[in-house]
Parts: structure tokens; sequence; C-alpha cells
């Protein structure tokens, strides 16, 4: 079935987040203005019927997609905005066929399209105004190393936080738009949220991870979000 992306997305207010690193053990503060996001990650059936491909390895259309680098995402993300009649967030100077061989992205901001957030606006919606390590008991909103009997689970199947956000925790990694550290890691992008192979430390709302952004993970996927409220 296909459904306006718009309506399966949630209003997220303004506000602040504190990010930390634990390898550097730097934190910054970001102030943020209301934007939208996707209640789950983009499932396998929304990312086919976008760009007529299925990556990785188990097919089923309540699957989130995974196995996708962070150049797919931003691709799905234009087409996904064309597709929709909205105007594309991500310009590619360099031309198109060139941007996963070094060529240069720009972000417009003027934009109403669909993007990937920024890892800010990730931590935010995933704590949806609590401070805690987790918005509830890990087995109740995630699936993780201790429960996932080591494979994918459709999205939405356990229970969502405050705000309504499901799988912010666990299932798969989730792409965002940062570079993680470029003076040390060049153009590794960060990826939040845990996912199914991974011990329950990892899913935290405050923890990092990073990976080269053509790389395709078995438990890396993305969910999509837009600039401002209705």
């Amino acid at each position: 079935m296909d459904v306006h992306t718009d309506s399966l997305m949630i209003s997220v207010p303004a506000g602040r987040v504190t990010l930390s690193d634990r390898r550097t053990q730097r934190s910054w503060a970001t102030d943020l203005a209301p934007y939208r996001l996707a209640a789950c990650s983009v499932t396998q059936a929304q990312y086919i019927q976008v760009t007529g491909e299925q990556p990785g390895g188990t097919q089923d259309d309540r699957l989130p997609v995974e196995g996708v680098s962070w150049w797919d995402a931003v691709r799905f993300c234009n087409a996904l905005s064309e597709r929709e009649g909205l105007t594309p967030v991500y310009l590619y100077p360099d031309g198109a066929e060139d941007v996963e061989g070094g060529g240069r992205i720009e972000w417009n901001a003027s934009a109403d399209g669909y993007r990937l957030p920024t890892e800010a606006e990730w931590e935010h919606a995933c704590r949806a105004g609590t401070t805690d390590a987790r918005y509830g008991p890990l087995d109740d909103i995630a699936w993780h190393r201790g429960n996932s009997d080591e494979r994918l689970h459709r999205v939405g199947g356990k229970l969502p936080n405050a705000w309504g956000f499901h799988d912010m925790l666990g299932n798969v990694w989730e792409w965002c738009w940062d570079v993680y550290d470029a003076e040390v890691y060049g153009s590794y992008r960060v990826l939040r949220g845990g996912g199914w192979f991974d011990e329950h430390w990892s899913c935290r709302a405050s923890v990092r991870r990073r990976s080269h952004p053509t790389l395709r993970i078995d438990d890396v996927g993305f969910r999509v979000a837009r600039s401002g409220v209705r």
C-alpha cells in the first residue's frame, strides 16, 4: 500500500540536548528547532516502493531495511522527496555519480523534503523528555542480543517511548547526518541506537557508533526526518 510518508511521522518539540562521547570524554549542548521524525525505521516495503531495490538478506515487508550505506539512505531521502512532490534536501555539487568517490554533499536548509536526522535530533527524540539511559525496561522496548534470537524483527513490535517512537533502541542501528569525528575518522558518519546483535550496554540513548558512509552492514538502517512541523 502506497502511504504518504509524512502521515507516519511525529512532530517533535523544540528543545536542548546534551550529547557526549565516551572515547574523547567530551560533551556538548545543541539547541533544536521543531522537526518531524518517522515513528519507525524505514521498512523494506517502503524502500522497495521508492527505489525498486531490496538490500539485505531477509525478505519481509515489515522488517526494517538494512544493509544500506549512508549514501543509500541519502539517495532514498531525495527520491522519496521527489516522489511526494517535495524539494530534495541534498545537493551534489560534484555530480550525483561521483558522491561515493569522494564528491561533496550539501544540505539545502530551505528545502521541505525528507532527510536524515542529525544525531542531536535523534537523541532528543529517543529520550522523549527523559534523562535515563533508556526510555523503559530494555526487553520491553528493544530487540537486542539477549532477546532477538540474533535476527531482525518487524518494526513496531516493542513498546514506543513517551512521544510514540518505536525501536529507537535495538533492532537496527540508524544512520544520522553527522560526521563522527572528522579529524580522526575523516568522512565516517554517526550511527545511533544499537542493534539486534548488540549487548545491552550498546542500547542506550547516548551511545555513538561510526561507520564509513559507503559501507553496507546487516544491522544498520535509518529513519527519515523533515524540518519544521505542520
